[in-house]
């Protein structure tokens, strides 16, 4: 059977399960690209020309015809297989079929999504948000719940474009907000879910599904102990840890937990004589600059091979307008660099004022090559970096002591907040 069209995807993301899932249970052989890297090839030029909001999953059939977001598509492979009755068997089920998808998309799903970014810390943390979210997404999984206690599936008697979706955002939001004390409510629900995900012709395409114990929690940034330097001008006091800009998940970002690393090559470098730690310490408690200072300390013992040091710099500043919110953004990324904190130290600014401001500061990095050490942040390349040589320029020198002081000056614009990765 020739395939209708090819898929663009990755294994976990849930709508692109609904797809393959309905691909499946209709008869439609699909193709998917022979390789596709998430947030490399999606934002090449080939694949923008076709999908220009550069979204996943994207359909391209084999007749030209294109389409994005996940129920549109899995919508319209199903109604290639007119004769499976993924759509229902009349006009009234398919406007159920979409009544219950658009229920678990709005009030499931974006609750679902919500939650993560508030943990994340990629928008301002707030307690009652965080608690009417999973009041709200409770309340639409009790609706689904109460439908199932009478009904073997959504629409009618056999499995439909319905089913498929419901059950895959419900198996994303058991994987991270809904609990088992929630789960224990909800029996029908998850009853539905297992016997879909666990069909024959759909096992391999859901995967396994992970339930987690408790929800999602935020994990407030440790405190940082740093000595008083002087500074031109007071920012506006920082109320919770966010991010300039909500990064919003969509459908373009897969939503299961992601596949474990490989291990950091910085593992297997020589052992150094630096010992991060103590270096992390001696700047939390001594005085940055001056006899006795943590910069005294960090010219004695620091190990040139085991380490480098480098400049970071903003490459979007004219995006930046409260200082407040540009120190959020320091904050964001620092939170997404969690996973090299063993490999990194850093000290970034704000410097400048409302609407007129930039990102600046430094990096000491294992080892000589900078992306080992920042590449788990999914944003490190909004950001530019030079190698610094402090012990043979004397300009490199002076902006690394300013940037860790928290007294450096670019272009006429003058420390305003500072942020450090300890």
């Amino acid at each position: 059977m020739p395939s209708a069209g090819t898929l663009w995807t990755v294994p976990a993301q849930p709508s692109g399960k609904v797809i393959r899932a309905v691909a499946a249970l209709g008869g439609v052989e699909i193709a998917l690209p022979a390789a596709y890297e998430h947030f490399v090839d999606n934002k090449k030029p080939e694949f923008l020309s076709k999908f220009p909001h550069g979204k996943i999953p994207a359909w391209e059939g084999a007749d030209g015809f294109k389409l994005f977001e996940g129920a549109a598509i899995a919508r319209y492979i199903a109604s290639l297989a007119p004769n499976s009755g993924l759509l229902g068997n009349a006009t009234e089920d398919a406007a159920l079929v979409d009544q219950w998808i658009h229920l678990a998309e709005s009030e499931v799903d974006v609750h679902t999504n919500s939650i993560r970014l508030l943990v994340s810390g990629q928008i301002p943390y707030n307690k009652p948000t965080h608690t009417t979210l999973l009041e709200r997404q409770l309340r639409a999984l009790k609706t689904l719940d109460a439908h199932l206690k009478l009904n073997t599936f959504f629409v009618g008697e056999r499995i439909t474009l319905a089913d498929l979706f419901v059950a895959g955002l419900i198996q994303k939001a058991v994987t991270f907000t809904v609990d088992a004390t929630t789960r224990a409510s909800l029996p029908n629900l998850i009853r539905h879910l297992e016997t879909i995900v666990n069909q024959p012709k759909l096992k391999e395409i859901y995967g396994e599904t992970v339930y987690t114990e408790k929800g999602v929690q935020y994990v407030p940034p440790a405190k940082e102990k740093k000595a008083e330097a002087p500074k031109p001008a007071a920012a506006p006091k920082e109320k919770k840890p966010a991010k300039k800009e909500v990064e919003e998940e969509d459908d373009d970002e897969p939503a299961a937990p992601a596949a474990p690393k490989p291990k950091n090559p910085l593992d297997d470098l020589p052992k150094s004589t630096f010992n991060l730690e103590d270096w992390k310490r001696a700047y939390s408690n001594k005085e940055t600059r001056g006899a006795g200072g943590a910069l005294e300390w960090f010219y004695e013992n620091f190990d040139y091979d085991g380490f480098s040091i480098w400049r970071i710099d903003f490459k979007y500043n004219e995006e930046l307008t409260q200082t407040f919110m540009s120190a959020n953004q320091i904050t964001g990324f620092f939170n997404r660099l969690e996973a090299s904190r063993k490999y990194l130290f850093g000290s970034m600014g704000v410097l400048g004022t409302n609407n007129d401001n930039r990102l600046s500061g430094a990096l000491i990095v294992r080892g000589q090559d900078i992306k080992a050490g920042v590449d788990c942040a999914p944003d490190w390349e909004s950001y530019e970096y030079k190698k610094l040589d402090v012990k043979g320029n004397e300009e490199d020198k002076k902006f690394f002591e300013a940037a860790l002081a928290w007294d450096l000056e670019i272009d006429g614009k003058t420390w305003t907040d500072g942020k450090n990765f300890k």
